[in-house]
């Protein structure tokens, strides 16, 4: 059996798309921290069958607008004295700005960097966001934000 010491003040990052939880993980810095944390994947779901959870033994910042658009069912869960405080559920937001680079490489965005890159949502259900520079479209979770 697995056990995981309890967090008395922290987070937990539940619902992550199981094997997604290592993209989540890095994107957090968290294997750079210098707290304790802990990442379980293929953990039994009764909504999705599996997912990965992140349990982080202290209160960091996280743009919950970037952690949405990596994967909109993640829940944060924050912990204090032991107990759920405050239950936050991800959604895909309306905009996202200099997270994620424009994959077409006419795009005025590559060469001309005092602009930040921004991408509108254009389809919620397939969770693909247009580019406002150039139209090019990104599907949300297809790569870890920053990456090129």
């Amino acid at each position: 059996m697995l056990n995981v010491e309890e967090i008395k003040d922290g987070l937990v990052i539940d619902h992550i798309h199981a094997g997604f939880g290592w993209k989540v993980f890095q994107w957090l810095g968290l294997d750079k921290g210098k707290y304790g944390c802990a990442l379980i994947v293929n953990v039994a779901s009764n909504k999705t069958g599996s997912k990965d959870i992140i349990k982080i033994d202290n209160i960091i910042n996280i743009d919950f607008s970037v952690l949405g658009f990596m994967d909109p069912n993640i829940t944060v869960n924050v912990i204090q004295d032991s107990k759920i405080v405050r239950k936050i559920k991800m959604a895909l937001p309306e905009k996202i700005e200099g997270v994620i680079r424009c994959k077409n490489p006419r795009c005025i965005t590559l060469t001309e960097t005092y602009e930040a890159q921004e991408f509108r949502l254009v389809d919620r259900e397939r969770a693909q966001y247009r580019c406002v520079f150039c139209d090019a479209l990104y599907t949300a979770g297809d790569t870890v934000p920053g990456t090129r």
